[in-house]
């Protein structure tokens, strides 16, 4: 909307140019030849005006149709009523205290000669004793109408030589003309006080924004896409309002080493995994022994595991247990009947840490081991504050997993595996309940639950160090991607999960024992 505001003032005012390129558009507007020149690539094509309203954002009256180039000669349609909206009134009240440099009541500048630096051509007379004073887009203003009181400082340069002072009330007939400073001659940072402000408005008048990235770039095309988005948007008929997208702040603010603490009823401050440290039982059959209980009348159900009647014999047909196909067991807590056929198949297929988990309803028998390869547990305390937990120091946890060769208890033994992003940096609230959920951690990793090798769900990548069902909180200031804060909900669904692990309280008991 600002480009058809500053071409169209340009036009109106009988300009022979106009150039953009402060504007963020690397091109200038020639209207003696009605064309259209890239600065960078000095390619020209023509242009041709149009006569319908092509900004719906801006109202008021049409502009006089008539045929480009203008004559000299003819005058110009009478201006339009300004537009009233909060965008137009804020931003013509910046451009004014732009142009005054001042928080004080607005004085009329000094005049400057009748061809400005930026290409802009000759000034306009000044208004009479009866006329509304013009703004910056070229139609009259309504004194009744105030503009909020946002100021932006800039230092004016010196007045060129010969010019003199100009008053808004100057009579008609005077020779002497106010000073105007187009938006084309604004330095980068004022335009980028002035879209801020702008945004401002918009979003607090309830304005759907528009994120768009990159716009400090030094390239002038970032800054191009945006003004062209912005044209776009506003061509349709949507309100337009572009700002920057939040940044994704991940790590806390340096912190000392004197300001790194332990934390307290919590031992040490870091831990490490070497290969299975959980003891294994002497064979299948013996495990499964402690956990099941034999059923001599097998009910008229299937098995969940090989999917045939508990009545007929196993239908496993893989490595031949020891033991008789047609045997029935119950699982002695939940409850459940399987062919211990199957049980031993499926204990063979798994971890064979000396746990069983019931195949349908996940109720963990012993202790459950995982396949986490070696690695180090940093944990200590930061003197910063998690969003959301204002009250509180915070938890910050370092994994470091290095690259290595897969083991026996691993997808592809002998193969190597790749471990991308480490060291991991977690974090939790230095509360009762992060700290409790930090003991469970320590238990998970001691069990080696945390991680596992896998192929990636971001990446595709396969053999590689993958998260294991356990979620971590990797932002320290933001929550872009679902892995920050605030999250009231994240303690208590991490307490879940390790729970689903078998990992509960009790667990940091029998880890004491």
């Amino acid at each position: 909307m600002e480009v058809g505001i500053t071409i169209q003032h340009a036009y109106e005012k009988q300009h022979p140019w106009i150039d953009l390129t402060s504007i963020g558009f690397s091109y200038i507007i020639d209207f003696s030849t009605m064309g259209q020149i890239n600065r960078q690539t000095q390619r020209q094509r023509r242009i041709r005006r149009r006569l319908d309203l092509i900004y719906p954002m801006v109202t008021g009256t049409m502009p006089k149709a008539q045929s480009w180039p203008v004559n000299p000669g003819t005058t110009t349609s009478p201006p339009a009523p300004s537009c009233s909206c909060p965008q137009c009134v804020l931003v013509m009240s910046v451009k004014a205290a732009v142009v005054h440099g001042s928080s004080g009541p607005l004085q009329p500048p000094g005049t400057r000669k009748n061809i400005a630096p930026s290409g802009v051509g000759k000034l306009p007379p000044p208004p009479g004793p009866g006329t509304k004073p013009l703004d910056t887009s070229g139609t009259m203003r309504d004194p009744g109408k105030t503009a909020p009181s946002l100021v932006i400082r800039r230092q004016v340069s010196n007045t060129p030589a010969g010019a003199t002072a100009g008053s808004p009330t100057s009579p008609q007939g005077s020779n002497r003309k106010p000073g105007r400073v187009a938006l084309a001659t604004l330095n980068r940072s004022n335009l980028q006080r002035l879209a801020i402000a702008q945004s401002r408005v918009l979003i607090a008048s309830g304005v759907p924004t528009v994120p768009v990235k990159n716009l400090n770039g030094s390239s002038p095309v970032n800054p191009a896409l945006a003004g062209i988005t912005g044209i776009l948007m506003s061509a349709a008929g949507l309100p337009v309002c572009l700002t920057r997208p939040p940044k994704l702040v991940l790590h806390p603010p340096p912190v000392s080493k004197s300001e790194i603490k332990s934390i307290p009823g919590v031992s040490n401050t870091s831990r490490k995994t070497t290969k299975k440290q959980a003891k294994k039982g002497k064979t299948p059959e013996e495990v499964l022994k402690k956990y099941l209980q034999k059923v001599r009348h097998p009910p008229e159900e299937d098995c969940t595991i090989c999917m045939e009647r508990l009545t007929a014999p196993s239908g496993y047909k893989g490595p031949q247990p020891t033991v008789k196909p047609d045997l029935v067991g119950k699982l002695s807590r939940c409850g459940h009947i399987y062919h211990i056929y199957c049980l031993v198949a499926m204990y063979n297929n798994g971890n064979k840490d000396g746990s069983l988990q019931c195949p349908t309803c996940k109720t963990i028998y012993g202790v459950k081991t995982g396949t986490q390869p070696p690695g180090k547990m940093e944990y200590h305390l930061i003197p910063h504050s998690l969003p959301g937990h204002p009250d509180c120091k915070t938890i910050r946890i370092i994994y470091s997993i290095p690259p290595g060769i897969q083991g026996p208890e691993h997808p592809n033994p002998g193969k190597s595996f790749s471990a991308r992003g480490f060291p991991r940096h977690c974090y939790l609230p230095d509360s009762e309940k992060g700290r409790k959920v930090l003991k469970l951690l320590l238990v998970a990793w001691d069990r080696r639950l945390i991680f596992a090798i896998g192929t990636s769900s971001t990446t595709g990548e396969s053999d590689t160090v993958i998260w294991n069902e356990v979620h971590h909180k990797t932002e320290f200031g933001s929550n872009l991607t679902g892995h920050g804060y605030p999250d009231a909900n994240y303690l208590d669904n991490v307490l879940a999960e390790l729970a689903a692990q078998g990992i509960s309280e009790d667990s940091t008991v029998q880890e004491k024992d």
